[in-house]
């Protein structure tokens, strides 16, 4: 058998569109569960979408997503080079854009601007698109090569016969098969000499001996195109998986404006590497069990192109931070700590115990980015309404938590050992002396020194970061807050 070769190949035009992640991660995927290669081509012909610095950020994508690629830029397998704008150079997509025009199955076309924008359009995919009409098709060969040395500006397109029909296979699709006359004469060669998109594509993966291909559903109507040209140039076409759109939680397209279409963009949300790959993956694809937290490893081990759907994928935010959150709380205390330092420090200058606050909120928080909301209140008492001190839990309301404030008050005035372990042991005998639950004293307590309907600790651990005179002041603001209600 054929080793399994696959590819990812991204223009350098911004971040990793989450899209673009799960094509990456799939082909990943899908190279890996069989033992082959990973291959990373850089296809930067669009030259006017190219971004500065915007390579880079793919490699650090793939790296931080763990994705190691065998093959690429960086790493010579022998298929090089691996960026199409040097690939070029070597003129290897005029050479074989000449030999379809040899065969007869593309021409050179000089219209002008002026004639185009006379041919007739039609909206494919929500885009206008000329509808070419073959016009240069008809030129004499001597037509051409006077045309060709006087300069003249030119385009190559392929030749699509407007009569029959084209069909090809797609692992989760079937055979597909579209009418000739559908298909548009689409341009290969563009006149600043580049190769289009489509065009380099085919020719790249041949002669990178890509086997299968693995992309959005949105290159199912281009496909055709492509087989004409594999079948045009006399080559195998490789195994093609088209992968279901992915949209937003009102079921339109994931787009930029949603603030985490990318990859970056849920890095600085506070989302972990580990836990984006985790969820990217199930955007269409699901496991024979009902399985939800994998290590890549594990994803490797499972993952069978044959069980993606072709029915459009949501991307649940809330789902996602819940996974994220399933992480955090599984993560290394000291690894968590380190990631949670920066952040705990900006939220809260000054003298603080920033290791047993990490421990805190390590199981409390479902991003990075949820931290400074669940510390806040340690650096100021928010202004609070006393509803908070009403528990019908904790059996406790206005009433019964200043009785209760007022009472522990002089005790914990006197008491000295404002540690966890010692406020607690001194605040369980006032507990065994009113004969009441703990929570009927603790509630107060901790609503008292937070102003917080949730906080990441109890009444003790809070007194212990906050210290005796921050406590006990906190507590007098709340029997005064109790007194004027």
């Amino acid at each position: 058998m054929q080793k399994i070769r696959t590819r990812y190949a991204p223009s350098p035009t911004g971040k990793m569109h989450v899209g673009n992640l799960r094509s990456a991660l799939y082909e990943f995927l899908v190279a890996r569960h069989a033992g082959g290669s990973f291959m990373l081509r850089i296809e930067d012909t669009d030259q006017e979408r190219f971004v500065e610095g915007a390579t880079e950020i793919i490699y650090r994508t793939l790296e931080q997503a763990g994705m190691d690629h065998d093959e690429g830029p960086d790493k010579d397998g022998g298929y090089g080079p691996y960026v199409q704008s040097e690939r070029m150079k070597t003129g290897i997509y005029m050479k074989y854009a000449k030999e379809l025009i040899e065969k007869g199955e593309a021409y050179y076309c000089f219209c002008d601007k002026e004639r185009l924008e006379t041919l007739k359009t039609e909206v494919v995919d929500g885009k206008t698109i000329t509808i070419y009409d073959k016009h240069c098709l008809g030129l004499s060969k001597e037509e051409v090569e006077a045309n060709l040395a006087a300069g003249k500006p030119f385009v190559i397109r392929q030749n699509i016969p407007n009569e029959g029909t084209t069909t090809f296979t797609d692992e989760l699709y079937g055979d597909i098969t579209v009418d000739n006359s559908e298909l548009d004469d689409m341009i290969l060669i563009k006149s600043d000499g580049y190769p289009t998109y489509n065009f380099a594509n085919v020719v790249d993966d041949h002669t990178m001996n890509i086997t299968h291909v693995v992309r959005g559903n949105e290159y199912l109507s281009s496909s055709p195109k492509y087989v004409r040209l594999y079948q045009a140039f006399g080559w195998e076409v490789p195994v093609y998986i088209h992968l279901p759109l992915i949209t937003d939680e009102n079921h339109k397209k994931l787009s930029k404006r949603s603030g985490h279409s990318s990859f970056e963009d849920l890095l600085e949300q506070g989302f972990l590497p580990e836990a984006i790959v985790n969820y990217v993956a199930l955007l269409g694809w699901s496991p024979e069990d009902n399985r939800e937290i994998f290590s890549l490893q594990e994803l490797i081990e499972a993952f069978d192109y044959h069980r993606i759907s072709k029915s459009p994928a949501v991307f649940d935010i809330v789902k996602l931070r819940w996974m994220n959150g399933e992480y955090l709380k599984a993560m290394d205390p000291d690894a968590f700590y380190e990631k949670a330092l920066p952040i705990l420090k900006e939220a809260l200058p000054g003298d603080w115990d920033y290791r047993r606050i990490a421990a805190m909120v390590q199981t409390r928080v479902e991003t990075f980015c949820d931290i400074p909301e669940q510390v806040d209140f340690l650096k100021e008492l928010p202004d609070y309404d006393i509803a908070m001190y009403t528990h019908k839990k904790m059996k406790t309301d206005a009433a019964t938590s200043l009785e209760v404030l007022t009472q522990v008050l002089p005790v914990l005035e006197a008491q000295e050992d404002y540690s966890n372990d010692g406020l607690y042991a001194t605040l369980l005998k006032v507990i065994e002396e009113k004969g009441c639950k703990n929570g009927y004293l603790m509630w107060p307590i901790r609503t008292a020194v937070s102003g917080k309907q949730t906080t990441p600790g109890g009444a003790t651990e809070l007194m212990e970061l906050l210290g005796k005179e921050e406590s006990l002041r906190r507590i007098r603001v709340g029997i005064e807050k109790l007194q004027n209600a």
